[in-house]
């Protein structure tokens, strides 16, 4: 099993940024893909941004040209670096991994959430 730990959410201006972080835990595994969702109450959980193993990354249109996905492999930590803000974009942020093992098994790990307020 792979623990996936979320940090670096918190209240900013419209215009501002923000960081986030999540970092990665467990036992002879290899993470493949890493992704940043969110969500709103209410509403469908949305793919944010997503980057693969080689670094290669995709964004959802709504943060193309703001958002910036980013990894460490050494450090088995994904980062989100969140720019220009936006009221919209006011949610609950999750990462998420696949990963696999040695044995070998795959499987698929959430973060906690951290929540991001954007408001003036």
């Amino acid at each position: 099993q792979v623990q996936l730990v979320e940090s670096g959410g918190g209240l900013a201006q419209p215009g501002g940024s923000l960081r986030l972080s999540c970092a990665a835990s467990g036992s002879r595994f290899r993470i493949n893909a890493m992704n940043w969702h969110r969500q709103v109450p209410g509403k469908q959980r949305e793919l944010v941004a997503g980057i693969t193993s080689g670094g290669s990354t995709n964004y959802a249109d709504s943060v193309k040209g703001r958002f910036i996905v980013s990894r460490d492999n050494a450090k088995n930590t994904l980062y989100l670096q969140m720019n220009r803000l936006k009221v919209e974009d006011t949610a609950i942020y999750y990462c998420e991994a696949d990963w696999m093992t040695p044995e070998p098994a795959v499987g698929r790990s959430w973060g906690q959430g951290t929540q991001v307020t954007v408001s003036s």
